[in-house]
């Protein structure tokens, strides 16, 4: 009898979350994204923490997501998920030149009380993780974490692809894997296109 009754409340559970993910899936089915959008930017990087000698420059790719089709949850309108790799060279003080990568995910979300016709401000933010050929003095590991803030404007043009403007915020650490984390504290500009 108990085996009974528990065959039938997991039979009860399983047709309930049947039709509740079939209409979460007929809803989604019948919702309307916002495109995805592909960009291509530069990177100029100044390094102001722990010294003032180090720039870098980098390519990089990135696609901008609806929030909503990633993460499948109710955001806001105006809410998106960022997408980025970057490849470049850091140009330290004793005049050598060093590879950095790092890969990052970031929310961006559209300010849309201050857009007008052609701009659209925007702030983001996020983490990723990033390699430097080099490490400076306390930093235990070239391999780091990657927080990054910043603001920035889309500008719509009457004819031809959106560019982008940003300033942002960077950081690398361990994140406290290591006692030795020297972190480094950059202020980097992108200028960019989506096509």
């Amino acid at each position: 009898m108990k085996n009974h009754m528990i065959f039938k409340s997991c039979f009860a559970l399983f047709l309930f979350f049947t039709v509740f993910f079939t209409r979460q899936l007929h809803a989604e089915e019948n919702r309307v994204y916002e495109p995805t959008q592909y960009g291509l930017s530069g990177i100029f990087g100044y390094t102001y923490d722990p010294s003032d000698d180090i720039y870098f420059t980098q390519i990089s790719l990135c696609a901008l997501y609806d929030y909503d089709r990633i993460w499948r949850h109710r955001a806001p309108e105006a809410l998106r998920f960022k997408v980025e790799g970057s490849a470049g060279l850091s140009f330290l003080d004793s005049g050598t030149s060093r590879f950095i990568t790092n890969a990052n995910i970031l929310a961006l979300y559209y300010l849309n009380l201050w857009k007008s016709k052609n701009i659209t401000p925007y702030v983001e933010a996020g983490i990723g993780i990033i390699y430097t050929d080099y490490t400076v003095d306390g930093q235990a590991y070239r391999l780091n974490f990657n927080p990054q803030a910043g603001v920035g404007i889309e500008i719509k043009r009457k004819s031809g692809p959106t560019n982008f403007l940003a300033l942002r915020m960077h950081h690398l650490s361990n994140g406290g894997l290591n006692d030795d984390n020297r972190g480094q504290n950059s202020v980097i500009l992108m200028l960019g296109q989506y096509f």
